[in-house]
């Protein structure tokens, strides 16, 4: 007897909670020992500029807004899974390849057309910060959502 299929919305839904919790206990560990609320008040500063830092309430948009990247960047590889791994031949590799496109998508596109503070420590560019920010994308979202994907579409076929 097989195992019944299982709901495309609900994967997605707690895939979404699952990248986006992985991604933001990174962020903690990662920018230690900056303030779970400084995260979240910059995160929200993307959208409400400088005021983000202003107000405790900013958090829960941080966190709003934090999730909802986390939501579309599982969309995104969940519905193209099957071109991607057609096209790259490895979930693994895929996982790896889209925790690059994030990164740069983010840090390329996104964050400079927002209004997070700009830093004049941003103008110096170092290595290390960038190879770790890159594989905190890769294990906590593109992995995730590969395996979880590949393990989904091979279950419901």
């Amino acid at each position: 007897m097989s195992e019944p299929k299982t709901s495309k919305l609900s994967t997605i839904v707690w895939l979404s909670l699952l990248t986006g919790t992985l991604d933001a206990i990174a962020a903690i560990i990662i920018t230690y020992p900056v303030t779970f609320g400084r995260i979240f008040r910059y995160i929200a500063s993307g959208f409400f500029g400088k005021v983000a830092f202003t107000a405790k309430y900013m958090i829960f948009w941080g966190l709003l807004f934090h999730y909802l990247i986390a939501t579309i960047f599982t969309i995104v590889l969940f519905v193209m899974f099957p071109l991607f791994k057609r096209i790259l031949k490895n979930k693994y590799l895929t996982g790896i390849i889209y925790g690059l496109i994030i990164w740069v998508i983010m840090n390329i596109i996104v964050l400079p057309l927002s209004n997070v503070p700009k830093h004049a420590a941003n103008a110096d560019f170092s290595l290390l910060p960038v190879i770790i920010s890159l594989a905190a994308l890769v294990i906590c979202v593109g992995l995730p959502i590969s395996l979880v994907a590949d393990r989904y579409y091979a279950k419901n076929k």
